[in-house]
């Protein structure tokens, strides 16, 4: 098997165990029980689309896919660390109040 033949085996052999993890973490997300259940599959689908951003730049040979992928990074993060606040919140506490202007 020469190397050209087996990275196109490997790309195609990724994409799918990839889209396979996707599609359980969707069901995960949708059958999820709890909001951290939920916030976990947002930040996996997160994780597995980087992933796949990458495999596929790896095989299209796509340089600039790179820089997507990074900044779904960025935004996944911030996304978790968000809901993650929103979820340690105790569940009768408002949303913080803005301070009152000064006249």
């Amino acid at each position: 098997m020469s190397a050209g033949l087996f990275l196109i085996v490997s790309a195609q052999v990724s994409l799918a165990l990839l889209a396979l993890a996707v599609v359980l973490t969707l069901i995960r997300l949708l059958r999820g029980p709890t909001v951290p259940d939920r916030i976990l599959a947002l930040d996996l689908l997160a994780t597995l689309t980087v992933s796949l951003i990458g495999v596929l730049a790896g095989y299209l040979e796509l340089h600039s896919a790179i820089d997507i992928a990074l900044a779904l990074c960025l935004v996944g993060f911030l996304a978790t660390v968000a809901l993650a606040r929103y979820a340690a919140r105790p569940a009768g506490r408002a949303a913080p109040a803005s301070p009152p202007e000064a006249s």
